[in-house]
């Protein structure tokens, strides 16, 4: 059988870093996925998911207002200011994403669908990796020092231990 070895979904989580976007480069470059069946008209060859991951509105801004006091509207501005940083973090994504694709682009790799998540990054990526029966994760790392790792904790290490498909990890070249 031709496809015996190759990878049917393999998700690539991307924030817009530079690293994330080396470890999209890593895997259209040295990663083969599994042929269509050649009888089938379905798609039922592998293909890329390109994850992004928004962080929810209260932590992307710290908003956690309580009431205005003295009477003061609280129904009126924070749902604007909400919708407001939402309407930024969707900007976001889609600039993340169209440079995504562009690199996809780049190496002629077609077979690609672009994903994107609201929540805490690492248990979001464990989730799409169960959801989508996933076979590969591949991700960069921002090699944080120790310090910054033990108060902002790290993606790729929850991911590692957490993660039901094997995980890649793309290490920065400097």
């Amino acid at each position: 059988m031709s496809g015996r070895g190759r990878l049917g979904c393999v998700i690539v989580a991307v924030e817009g870093s530079e690293e994330s976007m080396n470890a999209l480069r890593w895997a259209l470059g040295n990663l083969q996925l599994r042929s269509p069946a050649p009888d089938s008209s379905s798609d039922s060859g592998g293909h890329f998911v390109i994850l992004h991951v928004q962080s929810p509105p209260n932590i992307a801004a710290g908003l956690n207002p309580g009431a205005i006091p003295f009477g003061g509207p609280s129904d009126v501005e924070v749902p604007a200011i909400t919708a407001a940083i939402e309407a930024h973090q969707r900007r976001i994504s889609e600039a993340i994403l169209t440079h995504a694709l562009q690199i996809c682009s780049d190496k002629s790799v077609k077979n690609v669908k672009t994903q994107v998540m609201v929540g805490d990054a690492k248990e979001k990526i464990c989730e799409a990796v169960k959801v989508l029966h996933a076979d590969l994760l591949v991700m960069g790392s921002r090699a944080l020092g120790p310090i910054k790792r033990m108060f902002l904790g790290s993606v790729s290490n929850y991911c590692t231990n957490n993660a039901t498909c094997a995980l890649t990890i793309v290490k920065g070249t400097s």
